[in-house]
């Protein structure tokens, strides 16, 4: 079964659009929907339905499409095997990365790649964790620089890991700053800042307090860390950040609980990483 044809299928699916799956393959729509339907006399399957504005699978398009994308991952490591060469590190490389690790961890990763192996094409895209897992699943990516959770799929591979430290902030003009000991009946009678429900930082937060039977108050929940120190830095309400976020605007409360989350680099099981890739992962296990 001819790979061209395989790719274009599952592109069309993770798109969700015949043009923009074409865009992402540099072909035309028209080529695009040939090499579909090439496909289709080949399996003999009508495989996507066409018959409103959304792409959607067939009942054939959904079995053959995990098939597909194994063939494709093979194609990908055969390619690797044959062009595999220990003493060259060159060629493109695509990464996501977290908020986060992109403004704390990967300036200082991605200078020292950039002296020791300047061949090395980086195409680097930034999003949260949770949506970088679900681009990874289409392919789009080598590497993912993300909070690690206990939700990620089967068909990830850790590549590496690390804890990061966090802490319990507050401006010190906020009310909870004046107390030797608070607690989190304390902190429960405050707002509080937190990425949204099902990242990984707000699940431990919303554990400790429901281990207790205590509410939180959450106010204006986002992803982006950056903007959650700034309100918690002018008193809009206490927050849990990583320690090296810290600066003058914040004080560390000193509650009676560890907090910490897993940053790591994840790729997929069954796709073997490009030197490149490992050149990076190496770098970043020895800067983190």
């Amino acid at each position: 079964m001819d790979a061209h044809l395989l790719q274009a299928f599952v592109t069309i699916i993770d798109q969700e659009s015949f043009s923009e799956a074409a865009e992402q393959l540099h072909l035309t729509q028209p080529a695009i929907s040939k090499r579909l339907s090439a496909l289709e006399n080949l399996t003999g399957n009508r495989l996507i339905d066409r018959s409103n504005r959304k792409i959607r699978l067939t009942d054939a398009g959904a079995r053959l499409l995990p098939h597909a994308r194994r063939i494709i991952d093979e194609v990908h490591n055969a390619r690797l095997a044959l062009s595999d060469r220990r003493d060259s590190v060159s060629g493109r490389l695509s990464v996501i990365a977290s908020h986060h690790i992109g403004l704390h961890h990967l300036p200082a990763w991605l200078r020292r790649l950039n002296r020791e192996f300047p061949e090395v094409s980086l195409e680097l895209k930034f999003m949260d964790s949770e949506s970088a897992l679900d681009m990874m699943e289409k392919r789009t990516a080598e590497l993912a620089f993300v909070t690690l959770s206990e939700s990620m799929g089967p068909s990830f591979a850790v590549q590496a890991r690390w804890e990061d430290e966090m802490a319990f902030v507050v401006s010190p003009e906020h009310p909870l700053a004046t107390l030797a000991a608070p607690t989190l009946a304390d902190l429960s009678h405050y707002d509080a800042l937190l990425p949204e429900a099902g990242t990984a930082t707000y699940r431990t937060v919303s554990r400790l307090f429901l281990d207790q039977g205590l509410a939180l108050q959450l106010q204006m929940p986002t992803n982006y860390l950056e903007t959650i120190k700034v309100m918690a830095g002018v008193g809009l309400g206490w927050s849990v950040l990583p320690v090296r976020m810290m600066d003058s605007t914040l004080i560390r409360l000193p509650v009676n609980y560890r907090v910490s989350r897993l940053l790591g680099a994840i790729g997929l099981k069954d796709r073997t990483l490009s030197p490149q890739a490992k050149a990076l992962l190496t770098i970043a296990s020895e800067l983190k």
